[in-house]
């Protein structure tokens, strides 16, 4: 029996019961006109329930009545903010105009459908509210008035017992309708394939967009902590005061350049108003090969082409895989001889590294990991290719991108 009862806890079950009464206000009003509500008959109601349609259905061809019916069903037909239950995440109505007849189409069933439910369900509640009062007064020895279908004649204290029941019905009848009104709502009012296709792309690009901020964390992160790793272990082994004072300059300048990303990355996610900073880009790849170069590791760089003419999506990606392969050299081969080459033509940049491969860092490094799918998958991304493979003793990143 609790079970039965939990829909009355509800503040949905009021809501959707609310939703449904409003929508018999249109024949109302139309009957107020036309046919009159002074005794109508059973015809007289059938009128009431039909004459409205035509009306309803030139509203539906109005794109906006579509959002706002969409609005009006989230807000009173689905768990939300004025629940004591958790709300749905998306209760699959949609709240954008009609853009297609089939919009409209479904937009005008919904009406008919509303207006007819609303006229009944407001009828039901009119007539039980009504046997609830008669049975309350044949309770008090008061005998029955008006001319309602359902009306008690006799009195008795007993009708004292049967005043709930009318009204249980009234909620039980109630929480049906609402449901199944919720349920026509998504059928009737939700996305239509071109929304649900709009959806699908919004969500990818969302998903897409957090692999992209996971990838610039894990680059920008790694190489600076690649690096204040190799740079410690140098200064300490070399034990010379001018190398470990160079060695705590170039740290606390790849720091300071990781948590600069950290929190241009952070303040996109939260969306704040104000403008992240500039993403870094193949112009600033000195600061990238100085930072190798402080390490340890000869850096042989050959840069030739306009870089000012790479577009900034291909440039920072650019930027980043140069990133994370250097990161590689410092992390699986230590302080190497690194050769680096760009090249920007008409139509491609062209980006390469390589480094001597020794045995135990063949062994690291051919073992895939995230910073190696990552290149490939920045270049895949840009419509590029990215090989990482061994080359005649030498660990190779060769990375063709295109320009347009």
């Amino acid at each position: 029996m609790p079970r039965l009862l939990l829909p009355l806890t509800r503040a949905v079950t009021y809501t959707r019961w609310l939703h449904l009464l409003v929508g018999s206000i249109v024949p109302f009003v139309c009957a107020m006109i036309y046919p009159g509500l002074s005794r109508p008959s059973a015809a007289d109601w059938v009128l009431i329930a039909v004459l409205p349609i035509p009306l309803v259905l030139a509203a539906a061809v109005v794109p906006e009545t579509r959002r706002a019916e969409g609005l009006q069903a989230r807000l009173m037909l689905f768990p939300g903010p004025h629940a004591r239950v958790p709300g749905e995440e998306d209760p699959g109505v949609s709240a954008a105009p009609s853009a297609s007849w089939s919009d409209r189409a479904r937009t005008g069933a919904w009406l008919v459908l509303r207006l007819e439910a609303g006229l009944a369900v407001a009828l039901v509640t009119g007539q039980l509210m009504a046997l609830s009062l008669s049975l309350a007064g044949a309770a008090a020895g008061e005998p029955a008035v008006g001319d309602a279908p359902l009306r008690v004649s006799g009195t008795g204290w007993a009708y004292a017992l049967l005043i709930p029941v009318p009204l249980l019905v009234l909620a039980a009848l109630g929480a049906g309708a609402g449901a199944l009104m919720a349920e026509a709502a998504r059928r009737l009012l939700g996305p239509s394939p071109r929304e649900q296709l709009v959806q699908l792309e919004e969500r990818t690009e969302r998903l897409l967009e957090r692999n992209r901020i996971a990838r610039e964390l894990h680059d920008s992160l790694g190489h600076a902590l690649t690096l204040a790793v190799v740079q410690a272990g140098a200064a300490r082994t070399a034990g010379d005061p001018d190398f470990t004072d160079r060695a705590l300059e170039t740290i606390e300048e790849s720091g300071r350049a990781a948590l600069e990303d950290l929190e241009r990355v952070l303040m996109v996610l939260r969306e704040t108003a104000r403008p992240p900073g500039a993403r870094p880009a193949l112009g600033d790849a000195g600061r990238l090969l100085d930072s190798a170069r402080s390490s340890g590791a000869r850096i042989d760089a050959e840069v030739t082409g306009p870089l000012e003419r790479v577009p900034g999506p291909v440039s920072r990606e650019g930027y980043r895989i140069l990133q994370e392969a250097l990161t590689n050299v410092l992390r699986h081969a230590g302080p190497v001889p690194v050769r680096v080459r760009i090249a920007v033509d008409e139509a491609r940049l062209r980006l390469e590294v390589r480094n001597p491969l020794s045995a135990a860092a063949a062994l690291a490094v051919t073992g895939g990991g995230s910073g190696l799918r990552g290149i490939r998958e920045r270049a895949a991304l840009l419509g590029g290719k990215a090989r990482t493979e061994p080359d005649g003793g030498q660990w190779l990143v060769h990375v063709d991108l295109p320009l347009r």
